[in-house]
């Protein structure tokens, strides 16, 4: 999920706009190595993105959950591509408030994006049960279901209305179905850092989860070119 639209108090997820991101977004946003990539793997939320149709052909074992799951396959890729139309005008528009190191240009970003979603929603169509309706704070899997977990583009990227009891409750959950979790990015959408980032880190340690932080080689919005893993000190 990366674009805004109205928000409705009462359900703070399901009111962000749908995005899609493929396998090799992925690789650089979380530095994905082959071999994690054959691990079990949960992407959290999944949105429209084409990763875990992508890890799943090439033999692996990911899953997705997202609340948008509870809408059919032609719904949620008829509203992803909408969000795309929109966010490619603002893209066209506003081209110095992005870093256009992985896409070329808008028409490149566009182009991608929508490869993206064709592939998904073919996948969540062939195989439904790697497609969860699920929402943050609250998942439906066994603790430690997973040995990665990946989310992106929802916690930290939304500070604007996602509080910090909101984000400890829904890391904690995270890393209680996953051995390792990673988030990207780690700045709000507009911003270049995060004052809520540190705060965060030091609930999350005095919770028994160690976190750290990576430069990776990814950057679209501008100041997102970071992501934080989180592993318990249990089982570190």
């Amino acid at each position: 999920m990366t674009e805004t639209d109205e928000f409705q108090p009462e359900n703070r997820i399901g009111a962000m706009l749908v995005s899609s991101r493929s396998l090799d977004e992925y690789r650089r946003m979380f530095a994905l190595t082959d071999a994690e990539l054959t691990t079990r793997i949960l992407d959290c939320p999944g949105g429209a993105a084409s990763f875990t149709a992508e890890v799943n052909a090439a033999g692996g074992h990911a899953s997705a959950c997202d609340p948008t799951y509870e809408l059919s396959v032609e719904q949620v890729r008829d509203t992803t591509l909408d969000s795309l139309r929109r966010a490619y005008t603002y893209h066209q528009t506003n081209p110095d408030e992005y870093a256009w190191t992985y896409f070329r240009d808008a028409n490149h970003y566009r182009q991608e994006r929508t490869r993206s979603v064709e592939l998904f929603a073919a996948d969540r169509a062939a195989h439904p049960d790697d497609y969860v309706p699920a929402a943050l704070p609250t998942l439906p899997f066994a603790d430690q279901r997973f040995d990665l977990v990946l989310s992106s583009h929802l916690l930290f990227s939304y500070a604007d209305r996602l509080d910090r009891a909101f984000h400890l409750e829904s890391l904690r959950e995270l890393a209680r179905v996953g051995r390792e979790v990673r988030v990207f990015p780690l700045v709000p959408m507009g911003m270049t850092e995060n004052p809520e980032l540190a705060a965060i880190r030091a609930a999350l340690t005095a919770a028994g989860l160690r976190t750290m932080v990576h430069t990776v080689d990814y950057e679209f919005q501008r100041g997102g070119n970071a992501m934080m893993s989180i592993v318990s000190i249990v089982h570190a």
